[in-house]
């Protein structure tokens, strides 16, 4: 759904001008992936559409996850997709999944995608990496709709209350 939606916006963009796109910074949130990653590493990841795996440089960042052909990400370069990690739910092993050694799962509610590291170390540290991630950029809309019931101010209508009781008596 992520590159999904990716591709949609990219592809209304540069077929509707001959002018260079400015898409990638509405679809990016404006993050300068190409320097200052929280994480840059290759892992696998299963296609969209034909579920062969590839290798992809991954650079998480700000709270998005992109992913390129190769490590030479300049300004220039477009992303072949990016997952905003706020609209993850989890982030987990998945070799009983797959099968295959050093998997992991991103979920969204949409979907849920698959990729592969080199070794348990990089496993780790991507699943860590994006789960700090999640929390971290998910706090920010959650702390918006909470609403802390202590600090509200209290109702004028008790002191009132009081107040007729004491002139009926």
């Amino acid at each position: 759904m992520a590159a999904s939606l990716w591709r949609a916006v990219m592809d209304s963009v540069s077929g509707s001008s001959s002018s260079p796109p400015s898409a990638p910074d509405a679809a990016t949130g404006g993050v300068e992936f190409w320097h200052g990653a929280e994480r840059a590493g290759w892992l696998n990841k299963q296609g969209d559409y034909i579920k062969t795996w590839r290798r992809r440089w991954f650079v998480l960042k700000q709270g998005r996850l992109f992913w390129f052909k190769d490590p030479a990400v300049t300004r220039a370069s477009v992303p072949r997709g990016v997952i905003p990690v706020a609209s993850c739910l989890t982030v987990k092993g998945a070799e009983d999944v797959l099968n295959r050694q050093f998997a992991f799962e991103l979920s969204t509610p949409a979907e849920t995608m698959y990729f592969i590291a080199d070794s348990e170390k990089e496993k780790e540290e991507w699943i860590n990496s994006i789960g700090r991630s999640i929390v971290q950029h998910s706090r920010s809309i959650a702390d918006a709709e909470v609403v802390d019931y202590d600090s509200r101010p209290k109702a004028a209508t008790q002191p009132k209350d009081s107040e007729e009781s004491e002139q009926a008596a």
